[in-house]
């Protein structure tokens, strides 16, 4: 969700303003999500490198989650929408700990729609941690540490387990990278860049970006059936 930023810049405002439209975009995408019947949704909401930002807007960025997360919960059980955190907890504010875990308890019972924030994350940390508590759970065990790690070891390791692997990544604001994000659930992800900027992201954004991925010859490594 990229560009919030450069939108508020655009528009005169600070930083900030950016971010709260790019909060209340999600909002608006939200039910529009439910009726087309997607069943996984993942934000990256704040990556591991993000932390290299001013600290003023570092700290904007959790109030507008700890803001969403009051104003909307209620509204997400209404809908039948699971809350999911991927990420580590490590420096993120503790009062935005609880209401993250707050969300994702009260709503574990929901089915509609999994809302997936990923939050302190990055792709190679998510990773590293996987192998590491892989190796962790060896020892206690008492098992084999040099025993080969498995693809599959790794997956029911990692923060987003057990939730899909993914099938469409958009990417907005004209930047074509993948910035750590989702790197193992992306392997076979169909990426879709666009110039529009996160606030501005609507719901016609949305159906192009599905349109898009409808026409897309999916091969997984083999052969296009015909």
């Amino acid at each position: 969700m990229d560009g919030n930023g450069r939108w508020a810049k655009a528009k005169g405002l600070q930083r900030k303003e950016g971010h709260r439209e790019g909060s209340n975009a999600i909002d608006r995408l939200l039910d529009i999500a439910l009726t087309l019947g997607l069943k996984n949704i993942s934000l990256y909401a704040f990556s591991t490198e993000n932390w290299k930002r001013p600290p003023s807007e570092i700290t904007s960025i959790f109030s507008l989650l700890d803001e969403f997360i009051d104003n909307k919960l209620g509204r997400l059980q209404e809908k039948n929408v699971r809350v999911w955190h991927s990420g580590s907890t490590k420096r993120v504010p503790r009062s935005s700990v609880r209401k993250i875990d707050k969300a994702v308890q009260e709503t574990k019972g929901n089915s509609a729609l999994n809302l997936n924030f990923c939050l302190n994350y990055g792709s190679m940390d998510e990773i590293t941690h996987a192998v590491n508590k892989i190796l962790s759970s060896r020892k206690e065990k008492g098992k084999a540490l040099d025993k080969a790690i498995k693809p599959s070891d790794i997956e029911k390791n990692l923060y987003t387990y057990p939730l899909p692997p993914v099938d469409l990544l958009i990417r907005t604001a004209g930047e074509q990278r993948l910035s750590n994000f989702l790197l193992w659930q992306s392997a076979y992800a169909e990426i879709y860049f666009t110039d529009v900027l996160w606030p501005d992201f609507d719901k016609q954004c949305l159906f192009s970006s599905l349109e898009w991925y409808a026409k897309r010859v999916r091969k997984f490594g083999g052969l296009a059936s015909s």
